[in-house]
């Protein structure tokens, strides 16, 4: 190798490397490419260094899938949707929002949570340790998953920083099943208030479609027939009444949306929301005090052109947005 071409190695080692940060300072995506450098989420710095007191957001990947009870793969879904992001990378300042993400917020990609290869009960301890070090730094974590299993461990890493939690959580299943499986996608949330994580009276569920006992349901349902024909409006004060001034845990899986939106997802069932409806949900309730959020089941295997993934990257800027405009 000539000694120009040696230099230029080393100049591009040091220039992913510097300062423990693969891409410290965002210049790779400067040009807004939707195509080169995909990296990390939206092209953000992917580093594990959050302890800049200017850094308000973090995002993190989960790469887990073996809770899912129907199709697999649901562990590629955080970097198919990092590499969906650069679809969004040449907007500067995303429609509808009146500022530029980066004017009030810096955020970093923290990578992907990596756990011993088959073993339920390491992930968990290892995404509760990692969140817990972001939330105790007074950061917002935005995670990517992996299957809606992973949700558990996510509010397990809350509540030391935030206390009980109030759940708004979009979806087409409740999650609150008593299911005999250990790990189980569908458990979260009949586990998490009997730990003491979230508190159902001032939790909402929207986009529900399938069966649950609703005789005996403590979360309030605002089912997919009911999201669907009342207006957005309506949504958005069902929801804000309920959570009230509570700090909220916001939890989306993807299987919400219609499969005509979100085809990629390991349950998928008629009769959901579109993306534009969901969305405008979010937009109406940007200020309530949502410390965390996640967007879980995104499964790339069964995608079409990047149409989940998409959407799952969509859902996760919109979330920085809804964090910036706190700020």
């Amino acid at each position: 190798m000539s000694n120009e071409n040696e230099k230029s190695v080393q100049l591009a080692d040091g220039a992913l490397m510097a300062d423990g940060s693969l891409v410290p300072d965002g210049s790779l995506t400067a040009d807004g490419s939707i195509y080169a450098n995909v990296f990390s989420f939206a092209g953000l710095p992917l580093t594990r260094d959050i302890d800049r007191a200017d850094l308000g957001a973090v995002v993190m990947g989960i790469p887990y899938d073996l809770g899912t009870s129907g199709r697999p793969g649901a562990r590629s879904g955080p970097n198919a949707i990092r590499q969906a992001s650069a679809n969004l990378r040449w907007e500067a300042q995303r429609w509808p929002w009146d500022f530029r993400l980066s004017d009030r917020l810096q955020a970093v990609d923290y990578g992907d949570i990596e756990f011993s290869s088959g073993d339920s009960t390491d992930m968990l301890a290892r995404v509760t340790e990692h969140t817990m070090r972001i939330t105790g730094a007074g950061k917002t974590l935005i995670s990517l998953g992996g299957d809606h299993f992973v949700t558990l461990a996510l509010l397990r890493g809350h509540v030391g920083a935030h206390g009980k939690l109030a759940l708004i959580h979009f979806d087409a299943h409740t999650d609150s099943y008593d299911e005999h499986e250990k790990y189980d996608h569908g458990s979260m949330f009949y586990h998490a208030p009997k730990e003491g994580l979230i508190d159902p009276a001032r939790s909402v569920q929207i986009g529900i479609r399938t069966d649950h006992d609703r005789t005996n349901h403590a979360y309030q349902v605002i089912d997919a027939d009911q999201a669907n024909e009342q207006s957005v409006e309506d949504t958005v004060r069902a929801i804000r009444a309920r959570v009230g001034e509570s700090p909220a845990y916001l939890s989306f899986d993807i299987d919400c949306l219609d499969p005509a939106f979100a085809p990629g997802t390991g349950t998928p069932v008629v009769g959901g929301l579109s993306t534009a409806r969901a969305l405008r949900i979010l937009r109406g309730i940007a200020d309530l005090n949502i410390v965390g959020f996640d967007v879980v089941e995104v499964l790339p295997a069964y995608d079409q052109a990047q149409i989940t993934a998409l959407a799952g990257a969509s859902l996760a800027l919109e979330f920085l947005y809804m964090r910036a405009s706190r700020s």
